[in-house]
């Protein structure tokens, strides 16, 4: 979803098109809000928004095969390839193979992902071939210093990469009505978002549910997962199974909604590469108390936007959580600092740096070896786009 608003932003500018695969009978091509789309055919992916295995390793010999043909019918100045595995060797493949330059954009998961045994960094096999892709492309973007972080740890200390945070569009106004979820207007509510899994240790949100005790606090659970039945054993255990509001995945439009109608935001993720979600909660206007570890340290802060707290410290995190319950004030004055920080993260403004950095890539491949990582402009500098596709 974020490289689709991408995409869609430098389309306002550019020619883009969008190599991907073909998934739930989607056709081999089309066009979407000015952005050339061609899906290659692909084994055994049945759904849009999941690919298995065989899937991916289809996508790289299509990719690498199919996509010489669109390199000799159309003309490119650049390719922006997103994710190392599995779409890494595609771009690879296709900049050597038309001599142009490769923008690898890394996002967090691809490198480092502590929750997944098939991460590269667990396998000596996978980060060699990770460490000769990132080397061989022509500039690196990151989406955080902790994606830079473990791009230096696991692969080589001297690489170096541009920092473009992931973009979002400003959220839609308006608030859900409390009443709709048989919610008061006296109660306090904590929300957290994201896919209920082991990595997000939700366990901990209900325990710090019980922790604060107080009957008016109730948590909302946006998402859906595995977990599912195992955290509401876990929340009817604890004796707070009445105040976690299960509400399975929602639309984008609702999720908003429930943004601003909560009054704090939570989470007890063990990593988060770049942390889209928290990055959602701030556009909305929720303090955000959390763990201290992913790429969401980038734009939190604690005491500004709220609180970063030591990994899996419980009695930190349900502190923190009790001190914004009990300050009205407090969160108000935090929610603002938020969406003043948002402001950065909008996709206009990452796509702007985003050009910047293939302005100074392709002048680059042209005129000489690339120089160190260009600078990154600012929310209000305008830049000059440049003429060119992104495959």
């Amino acid at each position: 979803m974020v490289n689709a608003l991408l995409a869609e932003e430098l389309a306002t500018r550019h020619d883009v098109t969008v190599l991907t695969s073909r998934a739930g009978g989607l056709p081999a091509e089309s066009i979407a809000k000015g952005v050339r789309i061609v899906r290659l055919p692909v084994l055994f992916r049945r759904q849009r928004s999941v690919a298995n295995l065989a899937s991916m390793f289809g996508y790289m010999v299509a990719g690498a095969t199919l996509g010489r043909r669109w390199l000799r019918a159309n003309s490119f100045d650049v390719i922006n390839t997103h994710f190392v595995l599995p779409s890494g060797p595609v771009g690879d493949a296709l900049a050597h193979a038309a001599r142009l330059p490769n923008v690898l954009s890394l996002h967090g998961g691809d490198l480092y992902d502590p929750s997944k045994w098939i991460s590269p960094h667990r396998h000596a096999v996978l980060r060699s071939y990770v460490r000769r892709l990132v080397r061989r492309a022509d500039q690196l973007i990151v989406q955080s210093s902790d994606t830079l972080a473990n791009l230096q740890r696991f692969y080589s200390s001297r690489l170096t990469a541009a920092r473009i945070p992931l973009g979002i569009l400003r959220p839609p106004p308006g608030a859900a009505p409390r009443a709709r979820y048989g919610l008061g207007a006296e109660d306090v509510l904590l929300i957290t978002v994201g896919r209920l899994i082991a990595r997000k240790a939700a366990d901990q949100l209900i325990d710090c549910l019980a922790g604060l005790g107080q009957p008016r606090i109730h948590l909302l659970i946006v998402g859906s997962g595995p977990e599912q039945p195992r955290l509401e054993q876990h929340a009817a255990h604890r004796g707070v199974l009445h105040r976690v509001h299960f509400l399975g995945h929602v639309t984008d439009e609702e999720k908003f909604q429930l943004l601003r109608m909560a009054d704090i935001f939570v989470s007890s993720s063990q990593h988060e590469g770049f942390g889209l979600c928290f990055l959602e909660a701030l556009a909305c206007g929720l303090p955000i108390v959390c763990y201290d570890r992913g790429g969401h340290t980038d734009f939190l802060q604690t005491g500004i936007t709220g609180a970063l707290v030591p990994l899996n410290d419980l009695a930190e995190l349900e502190r923190h959580c009790d001190l914004l319950v009990r300050d009205a004030g407090k969160r108000a004055d935090m929610g603002r600092n938020g969406i003043r920080v948002a402001e950065d993260y909008y996709i206009d403004v990452c796509a702007r740096r985003y050009e910047a950095v293939f302005e100074e890539t392709i002048r680059a491949a042209r005129d000489g070896p690339p120089g160190p990582p260009p600078r990154m402009p600012t929310a209000v500098e305008a830049r000059r786009p440049t003429e060119g596709t992104i495959s």
